[in-house]
């Protein structure tokens, strides 16, 4: 059965940052594409970032770009993002997904497995 468990969100104030860990219990982590994405209160849930299986292609929603960075280590079936220069727009919970590449990233339906995801809450 597979498994995805975010941790890292939290409350910071405006301007800080945060780290947010997935860890998967896949067996072929690697093969695997990764996402996150977020929801705020009464919105939809939106795309964050995605990496390739094997690290070497990122993706990033236009307006997060510069702020955010995914990273992946395969060797411990673990996808993070890095969040910088928090602002209280970026409140939502963060989703951690997992999805063979199909060749897009940046729709729900683009991946299989989903974790139950993680607050992050920005004060101002």
């Amino acid at each position: 059965q597979v498994q995805l468990v975010e941790s890292g969100g939290g409350l910071v104030q405006a301007g800080g940052s945060l780290r947010l860990s997935c860890v998967a219990s896949i067996r072929t982590f690697s093969l695997y594409a990764m996402g996150w994405f977020r929801q705020a209160p009464g919105k939809e849930r939106e795309f964050v970032a995605a990496i390739s299986w094997s690290g070497g292609s990122t993706y990033y929603a236009d307006s997060l770009k510069g702020r955010f960075t995914i990273s992946r280590d395969n060797a411990k079936n673990t996808v993070y993002l890095q969040m910088n220069s928090l602002k209280p727009e970026d409140t939502a919970v963060y989703y951690c997904a997992a999805g063979r590449f199909t060749g897009t990233v940046y729709s729900t339906s683009d991946y299989n497995y989903w974790g139950q995801g993680t607050q992050v809450t920005v004060s101002s």
